[in-house]
């Protein structure tokens, strides 16, 4: 399978696109005006403790006040998550520890952001620090060695714990304070020396971090995750991947000096985009988006999904639409759905859907198709960087899974509550909007010979360009050697606009 990294970045967001085999699979989005805030460490202030929910707010300078529950709360005595799961038919549960007995309001606590804020939820919150690096996660209040359950083959795990085991017991006498690890998938097949450097750099990271603690009062981010093309080649990068381009001269210098440090074998995958196209033209992405933001999905076979989203859960059915090519119906429904599973894969990944999800497979009759569904869904999820748990197939008919969630979906970045429609749809943001016209400006320009160019949008999009996005404009006009004019009209939707060449 051939991969791809597309990394495009413009004055007001980064994004990255993951093509697999010529098809985007997932879609990473980073504002200037809003960095997820996942994996970052905040010395943070219990604000208020809830003993019926066994769980506290806590302060850590965000807009909303974020949640810590008492299961997400570090204690000595009481085994790992990690312990958990690295350990064969562990079945026994730590034992349940009173919020009382943990916090107190006005107490200072190190925490680490593991879920976004969400709509109305504040950003969910975990003392369990962890900070990771290319092959390995360190454990600061951990002894363990930890390997990722993606690397199925039982040699190689062993491997890896070793080489992990053996480099900690050759600095015993120089560590006065010993950490756990958690070998990543990205480590399967890497040497001795590759791991010996990550443990390295990560105990330089946690120093440094021990460092801005001393000094930090609360609220204050103490250790900030990579930035997205950094995330982006230290998540995504393996030897699957073929190439990795970036439109950016600033951002590809610096992704390079973070490859020089951390992959220098890799160096010669990196490449400047320097096309006319903009990047994301090369595989249609901005379409794959668009498309995204839609219920329907539309399969090869006259088939169909209905995508639907809500805070609770997400729900996907599955119609054969148009589809009537095999002998009987439910050898018709086995292929619609067989041909769906693929197709749900993908979305999940593209849409970046979390939490709870429902599969609504069109009912079948046989058990072995049933079975043969299941197992070619699992398959199609195993590139998923997600981590997902499938539950089969309910009394009702419906396949019950769920996602792993840390950032908001696609369309919850790129969305917003519609004001006609009181809340019940979404269209673009401003924000959105306004980042749309930017390129499109761009991408004019490249095209056709203009000396100017008027930019026709709703009041509301022109007003944000020429509140937050003056600077940016100036130095377009620059860059371009072309005047832009911005001209507010009423008659245009928030999502719509219009670039006209003079």
């Amino acid at each position: 399978m051939s991969e791809e990294i597309l990394i495009n970045v413009t004055p007001t967001e980064s994004r990255v696109a993951v093509i697999e085999n010529g098809m985007v699979q997932e879609v990473h989005i980073e504002r200037r005006s809003h960095y997820s805030c996942v994996g970052n460490v905040y010395q943070g202030r219990v604000s208020r403790v809830l003993p019926g929910m066994q769980a506290a707010f806590v302060d850590i300078g965000l807009d909303r006040t974020a949640f810590l529950h008492a299961s997400d709360i570090a204690r000595e005595d009481v085994e790992s998550e990690l312990d958990v799961a690295i350990q064969p038919g562990g079945e026994e549960q730590p034992p349940e520890y009173k919020i009382t007995e943990l916090l107190r309001q006005g107490q200072e606590v190190l925490v680490q952001v593991i879920k976004d804020p969400i709509g109305n939820k504040g950003a969910r919150l975990t003392t369990q620090i962890s900070i990771p690096s290319r092959f390995l996660v360190l454990l600061p209040d951990a002894h363990n060695i930890g390997v990722s359950m993606r690397i199925e083959d039982v040699d190689e795990r062993e491997r890896l714990r070793n080489l992990v085991s053996e480099q900690l017991a050759s600095e015993a006498q120089s560590q006065a304070h010993p950490f756990g690890f958690i070998l990543r998938t990205n480590a399967e097949g890497v040497g001795h020396q590759a791991l010996a450097d990550d443990m390295t750099y990560l105990r330089r990271v946690w120093a440094s971090i021990q460092k801005r603690i001393a000094a930090a009062n609360p609220g204050d981010c103490v250790y900030e995750d990579l930035s997205l093309p950094l995330r982006a080649l230290r998540d995504f990068m393996h030897a699957g991947v073929e190439k990795v381009r970036i439109d950016d001269i600033a951002i590809y210098e610096h992704v390079g000096q973070f490859a020089r440090q951390f992959m220098a074998g890799w160096l010669d995958r990196l490449e400047h985009y320097q096309g006319r196209r903009p990047i994301f033209d090369l595989y249609t992405v901005d379409d794959e988006i668009e498309n995204a933001l839609q219920p329907l999905t539309r399969l090869k076979s006259g088939g169909y999904l209905i995508t639907e989203q809500t805070e609770a859960m997400s729900t996907v059915d599955v119609n054969t639409g148009g589809f009537v090519g095999y002998r009987n119906l439910e050898e018709t429904v086995f292929k619609t759905n067989l041909e769906a599973t693929q197709a749900i894969a993908r979305q999940l990944r593209l849409r970046n859907l979390s939490g709870i999800i429902i599969l609504d497979f069109i009912d079948m009759q046989d058990e072995q198709h049933r079975e043969q569904v299941l197992l070619t869904l699992e398959r199609a999820l195993e590139l998923d960087h997600a981590r997902t748990s499938i539950h089969g197939f309910s009394d009702l008919g419906l396949v019950e899974m769920t996602r792993k969630r840390t950032t908001g979906s696609l369309g919850n970045r790129l969305c917003e509550p519609c004001p006609t429609c009181s809340g019940h749809g979404l269209i673009k943001s401003v924000e959105t909007v306004c980042s749309e016209i930017l390129r499109e400006i761009v991408r004019a320009v490249q095209q056709f010979d203009a000396r100017e160019l008027r930019v026709l949008a709703a009041t509301r999009v022109v007003d944000r360009i020429r509140d937050e996005h003056s600077t940016t404009i100036a130095e377009l006009e620059e860059s371009l050697g072309k005047y832009i004019r911005f001209q507010a009209d009423d008659q245009y939707p928030q999502e719509q606009f219009d670039v006209v060449l003079l």
